[in-house]
């Protein structure tokens, strides 16, 4: 559409002058965004870090103070003869795994260092004596102890809480042993990013649990020296050439510095996108209001050319219903002219027959064959006689009466209608008709119509070889009585089925429907006091549901 050059002008200007307002405090909004943000979301990280350190710590404390209580209430709470009853020991651990699997195995230790009850996978302790080991001093020197985790007799990388209780003149020890990569899983939860990583070092900056990254446990790291101090710190600190953000902390009860590595290019990266989507939102804002004249303008004329083509289109199915009209006239014209015919046809058939019954023509030797002519014209009067009834029924009235209809009866009768075009398409109509179904209070020949219609649609939507399902049943709650129809057809697309009872809507080629057939069928169903709707999956036929009310009386 070529518009003149006045507009286009307009247009221009319109771009233009709306730019150079809008694009000045567009920067300006954009710049000062992304500063706040930067300032908001720099302090946020670093807050984050450090409630997540603290929150860790807490949990390492409380995991290490959880064990040392539990490991303490069993010591105190019996004495050593107890333990060295044969089994206890044993129940005793398995109770102890009931609650938490965090522990490898139970033993107890008498004053000497010699293990006198164990329970657990290592055999080989069984025996040992502790009395060189530095845990066994302190444990007896302080009452209880945690140690760092380190290889032992086991060969193993693990921890040691051990409780010592005084029982009479004998001191003995409860010792168990933590799984240490249960402990690395404890540490190693809440990670952050990718880049991630979270341990503990020790004093002497050794690794008390297995980072995700960099050296093996028991290894150094040395991320400088720490002072012990309260609460959580956040420092900036390179790794192999690179800087990472860390929260330090010092456990309560344990020398140990909980260290959270997070990588500042990772948390910080919203701030890169920030910065792209200022640029977004600036080219955005031009490409919007540069392209929102000519979207705006061109939608109108769109309107107008739909506008103008839904009327062409209305005007001609206009037209088309109105030929309908005039057809079903001429078909009520055509229905009367050929019964006149037939009455005087079936007459002289009936004046044959009485002839029949005379003894002379009774002797003749072809009174068979007379007999079957005039049973052969009677019969196929009657077919002509119904194919006139149907097309003066569906061309007499519109507007619906009430009268005692069997549904079961008028789709047989539309069958019959459609019977040879179904059968010339090889198209098999199975029908499945509950046989006490009531009566309806309904409009026999506007249904007619609407089963012809569906049928019929039906028909042409399968085209060759195909099967149709007409079946019929009585529901309660409400009243009512299901008709279905469903064919082997193509089915319906889904962005159709909305619409495919809307005026002048068909699925069909151009100049082969006209799109009044369901929309009147609608009508009509509605007048009648029922629903109808249609189900499809593309490829698998369609399926039209048509509910009519029964009478409550």
């Amino acid at each position: 559409m070529i518009e003149s050059s006045g507009y286009t002008k307009l247009r221009i200007k319109m771009i233009l002058t709306t730019l150079g307002f809008s694009l000045i405090p567009l920067l300006i909004l954009g710049f000062t965004i992304y500063r706040q943000f930067e300032a908001a979301h720099t302090g946020k990280v670093i807050q984050h870090l450090s409630h997540l350190t603290e929150n860790k710590r807490r949990t390492i404390d409380l995991f290490l103070n959880e064990r040392l209580s539990q490991l303490m209430a069993i010591a105190y709470t019996h004495k050593l003869q107890y333990f060295l009853e044969e089994g206890t020991l044993e129940r005793v651990f398995t109770l102890m795994q009931a609650r938490s699997k965090h522990y490898i195995d139970l033993g107890v230790i008498d004053q000497n260092g010699d293990h006198i009850v164990y329970t657990g996978p290592y055999q080989a302790i069984r025996t040992a004596n502790y009395k060189d080991q530095e845990w066994f001093h302190q444990v007896q020197a302080k009452g209880f102890y945690i140690s760092d985790v380190f290889m032992g007799l086991r060969n193993y990388p693990h921890i040691i809480i051990a409780v010592s209780r005084r029982d009479g003149d004998k001191t003995w020890i409860l010792r168990a042993t933590i799984d240490s990569d249960i402990f690395d899983s404890l540490v190693q939860s809440d990670q952050l990013g990718a880049n991630g990583d979270a341990f503990l070092l020790n004093a002497d900056n050794v690794l008390q649990s297995k980072p995700r990254f960099g050296p093996k446990l028991l290894a150094r790291m040395d991320l400088g020296s720490y002072a012990r101090f309260p609460g959580v710190r956040t420092e900036t600190i390179s790794v192999d050439g690179k800087p990472y953000i860390f929260g330090l902390t010092w456990l309560e009860n344990k020398n140990w510095m909980l260290a959270i590595r997070d990588d500042p290019s990772e948390e910080l990266m919203p701030l890169a996108h920030t910065r792209s989507l200022v640029w977004i939102i600036l080219a955005g804002g031009f490409l919007l209001i540069a392209g929102g004249t000519i979207i705006t303008s061109n939608t109108i004329l769109a309107q107008l050319v739909t506008s103008e083509r839904e009327k062409a289109s209305l005007n001609a199915s206009l037209t088309q219903s109105s030929k309908m009209a005039s057809l079903g006239k001429m078909a009520a014209g055509v229905a009367h002219e050929i019964n006149n015919p037939l009455a005087i046809i079936k007459e002289k058939a009936g004046w044959m027959r009485d002839l029949l019954g005379e003894e002379d023509i009774k002797a003749s030797p072809n009174f068979k064959e007379f007999e079957d002519a005039i049973a052969k014209i009677e019969y196929h009067v009657t077919r002509a006689k119904d194919v006139t009834h149907r097309l003066l029924g569906f061309a007499r009235r519109m507007d619906p009466i009430h009268e005692d209809v069997n549904i079961n009866e008028v789709i047989s009768q539309t069958i019959t209608f459609l019977q040879n075009e179904a059968r010339y398409r090889a198209i098999e109509i199975h029908t499945g008709f509950q046989k006490d179904l009531p009566f309806v209070a309904s409009d026999s020949a506007q249904l007619q119509q609407v089963f012809l219609n569906i049928i019929d649609n039906a028909i042409d939507a399968i085209g060759k070889d195909g099967n149709i399902h007409i079946r019929t049943m009585a529901v309660h709650d409400p009243n009512e009585i299901i008709i279905t129809i469903k064919d082997s057809g193509p089915g319906i697309p889904k962005e159709k089925l909305d619409k495919i009872f809307d005026p002048f809507f068909t699925t069909k080629k151009v100049g082969e429907g006209t799109g009044l057939g369901l929309t009147i069928s609608f009508s009509i169903i509605q007048k009648l006091g029922g629903r109808i709707k249609v189900e499809s999956e593309e490829g698998h036929g369609a399926t039209f549901i048509i509910s009519l009310p029964l009478d409550k009386d």
